[in-house]
């Protein structure tokens, strides 16, 4: 068994707790995402069209962190509900812009309200004030981790 200091204990706890809690309240939100027969990268699309308007295939890979082939296919199953629709760009075929169709925006509006509520009631044991700490101290761990690399 791994005999580490107070320091490691303590950075060891904080990660198992810190990890919990994002998986608690990420079930959450998936759950309340499936009630409208979406996936999670179903509703990620949507939202980024809906809050950013019309992006590239490998933009929306980029901002999602989703495979450029896993967000193909994402992007295929939406079209193929009709919610999103792809137009080919005519000075370099090999982008493709996607934009959310009238029943996409739609379908968003009406989920997007409640997405919203779910997170605010998941988030609902916090003040104000330490949601803000909470931010900033996220932050500041997400620009170190990052910066390891």
């Amino acid at each position: 068994m791994y005999q580490g200091n107070e320091q490691a204990e303590r950075d060891l706890r904080l990660f198992r707790i810190w990890l919990k809690a994002t998986k608690a309240v990420f079930d959450n939100v998936v759950e309340d995402v499936k009630r409208y027969e979406l996936t999670i990268e179903n509703f990620m699309v949507l939202e980024l069209l809906y809050n950013k308007g019309s992006q590239y295939i490998q933009t929306i890979s980029e901002k999602l962190m989703i495979p450029s082939g896993s967000i193909t296919y994402v992007v295929n199953k939406l079209e193929q509900k009709k919610l999103v629709k792809k137009e080919q760009e005519l000075n370099n075929r090999r982008y493709w812009k996607v934009t959310l169709t009238e029943k996409g925006e739609a379908l968003i509006n009406e989920v997007f309200p409640q997405h919203v509520e779910t997170i605010g009631e998941n988030l609902s044991s916090l003040n104000d004030e330490q949601k803000e700490q909470l931010a900033e101290l996220l932050k500041i761990v997400g620009l170190t981790a990052k910066e390891l690399k």
